[in-house]
């Protein structure tokens, strides 16, 4: 016990000695320590001065939201039957996260080097180097509110308000062709069958007016009719079913759920429809056999005239549907700021620069000190191994100047 307390003076004493040592190292270097920190200062003031103020324009969006489908989507809802699916095209036009994607898209890069002809601008050697350069001068960020942030730097205010607004122009034509490539493909699908819908309505009129002036105006019975009312709406379902078909394989295969669904709908109406128009006397329809031939062909035309009146209902309908979702399509992406020329210089931070490069050269002025100090007091062996170590440096580097001079 007492050997310890002896000891521990004597510890107490030899760190405090180290630590007024370290303290007289620092004092007794510190014009070195001065004249490193001084110069650095000041080459980080020069240095500093020389930068080209930058400054950052922003535009913000709001991407539309899943629940965007608003009337539209509820009166398509409430058509019923075949059209009712639908109603989900109607929502959300997209995520945030798909508009990012189509901001960093390298077409919509592109868009914008040709627009503001940024090769030139950037003073790129091809197409690779100038988006390289257009990566670095402009950021995307998308917030948890889900608005899109747009940050464009330059050295000219009104360029980097220029830039960041053109990325917005590009983004919305991006968009707007690709929601118009869906929406107007349906649209156009749909305008050419109602033509066909229209011309076949027309004949079947014209054949049932012919039949009636030619057979004095004959009449189905109550059964006949209400049976052919029933195979109309079936047909004009099925029909309804097989646009929605053509329209979703425009851009899915047969083994997406989407186009399973509306396979399995349609065998399945073509089973009802087939089970309704039997010629059997097990048909809702009565056979041939079991009818006035007069009559036959009178509820087939009727038959044949209110299918096309039902599909003409329905294909109208889903067709101005598909106008407003075009429609809506088309202005789904909103702007809430435009980019506007910024007043005041986002960087550099010059102050700083030069605080932090003073800091960090005032410490490794110390830590330089120090190496020096401890390189100073080395015993004649150390300094033997130093020495050779030196020398060793020295042969690696005239070494590799040769091999380059022979090169």
């Amino acid at each position: 016990m007492s050997e310890t307390t002896a000891i521990r003076p004597e510890i107490e004493a030899e760190e405090e000695i180290n630590l007024l040592e370290l303290l007289r190292v620092i004092v007794r270097n510190l014009p070195l320590i001065a004249k490193i920190t001084g110069t650095v200062a000041l080459l980080s003031i020069v240095v500093s001065l020389t930068m080209k103020n930058i400054y950052t324009a922003k535009a913000t969006l709001l991407p539309p939201q899943k629940d965007s489908g608003g009337g539209a989507a509820a009166l398509l809802a409430s058509m019923g039957g075949g059209l009712a699916g639908l109603a989900g095209g109607l929502g959300g036009g997209g995520t945030t996260g798909l508009y990012l994607e189509i901001l960093k898209s390298r077409s919509v890069a592109d868009a914008v080097i040709k627009r503001l002809d940024l090769q030139k601008e950037l003073k790129a050697k091809n197409g690779e180097d100038t988006r390289k350069k257009l990566e670095g001068l402009v950021k995307f960020q998308a917030g948890k509110d889900g608005f899109i942030t747009v940050s464009a730097d330059y050295t000219d205010p009104v360029k980097a308000a220029l830039l960041a607004n053109t990325f917005v122009d590009e983004l919305q034509n991006k968009s707007l062709s690709l929601n118009l490539s869906k929406a107007g493909t349906e649209r156009n699908f749909l305008e050419k069958r109602l033509v066909v819908v229209k011309r076949d309505l027309k004949n079947a009129e014209d054949e049932m007016k012919n039949f009636q002036e030619k057979n004095k105006t004959i009449k189905a019975d109550s059964q006949a009719a209400a049976a052919i009312e029933g195979i109309a709406r079936v047909r004009a379902e099925m029909v309804s079913k097989e646009v929605q078909l053509a329209a979703l394989r425009n851009s899915m295969t047969d083994e997406s759920p989407e186009v399973s669904t509306l396979l399995a709908g349609i065998a399945g109406l073509r089973r009802q429809l087939n089970s309704m128009s039997g010629t059997g006397v097990s048909g809702v329809i009565p056979s041939v056999g079991n009818a006035p031939t007069i009559e036959m062909e009178y509820i087939r035309r009727l038959r044949e005239l209110k299918t096309q009146e039902a599909l003409f209902e329905q294909l109208t309908k889903q067709f101005e549907l598909a106008k407003i979702n075009e429609a809506r399509d088309s202005s789904s992406l909103q702007v809430l700021d435009d980019a506007v020329v910024p007043l005041h210089k986002s960087k550099p931070k010059r102050a700083l620069i030069v605080i932090l490069a003073t800091v960090t050269a005032f410490f490794c002025s110390i830590f330089v000190v120090f190496i020096r100090e401890y390189l100073a007091k080395l015993s004649p062996e150390d300094s033997a191994i130093m020495a050779e170590m030196k020398g060793t440096l020295k042969g690696m580097l005239r070494l590799r100047r040769s091999v380059k001079l022979d090169d």
